[in-house]
Parts: C-alpha cells; sequence; structure tokens
C-alpha cells in the first residue's frame, strides 16, 4: 500500500505538457530557409515546391520560429504540414525538448 500512495503522489506531481502556441514558417531539415540552394543553379523554387520536394527525399518537416530558433516536428504525418510547407503560420502543440508535437496549424 505504502508504495501505492508513493507512485501515485509521484504521477499528481509530474508536471503535464502544455500546449503552446508558435509562429513561424514551415520548411524542411535539409533546405531550412535556403530554398534558392537546392534549385541548383535553376533558379530559385516555390518554397511549398522545395519543402514538399524535400521532405519527399527523406528530408523532415520543421518550423523556422520568428525568434530564428528551427523546431523539430515529432509527428511528421500530421495531416496539414504538406498542404502548409512553405508559408508563415500559426502551430500548437506541446513542446518536448527541440521538438512540436503538433496538434494545429492556421495559417497566420
Amino acid at each position: 500500500m505504502k508504495s501505492f500512495v508513493v507512485a501515485a503522489a509521484f504521477v499528481l506531481a509530474t508536471p503535464l505538457a502544455a500546449e503552446q502556441t508558435f509562429t513561424g514558417q514551415i520548411s524542411d531539415s535539409l533546405c531550412k530557409a535556403k530554398h534558392e540552394e537546392a534549385a541548383e543553379g535553376q533558379g530559385k523554387m516555390a518554397d511549398h515546391d522545395c519543402t514538399v520536394a524535400c521532405v519527399k527525399g527523406g528530408s523532415k518537416y520543421v518550423l523556422l520560429a520568428a525568434d530564428g530558433k528551427v523546431y523539430d516536428i515529432a509527428n511528421q504525418d500530421f495531416k496539414d504540414l504538406e498542404a502548409r510547407a512553405g508559408q508563415k503560420v500559426k502551430m500548437t502543440g506541446e513542446l518536448k525538448a527541440d521538438a512540436i508535437t503538433v496538434s494545429k496549424i492556421e495559417l497566420q
């Protein structure tokens, strides 16, 4: 019984991760903000097109925050990532370490 009380107290004392809202641009881990370099001398690709192409090539979605920080996206299969790739957004989710688990994406 004593171990149950200790375990219950530990669970209750553990803070729950709260959702936060971040502003920035959805990009990819390869190019980040430098999509013109990915076009390989063929002119600048649109941010959306470059991000989607890089992700299909094995890169990961990231959020380039307005303050310059780059956040990994934990749930790469989130439904709105591809549609909003390259766009400035407000992203809501839980931050753990440097990765956001996205729950909502809105255009900024």
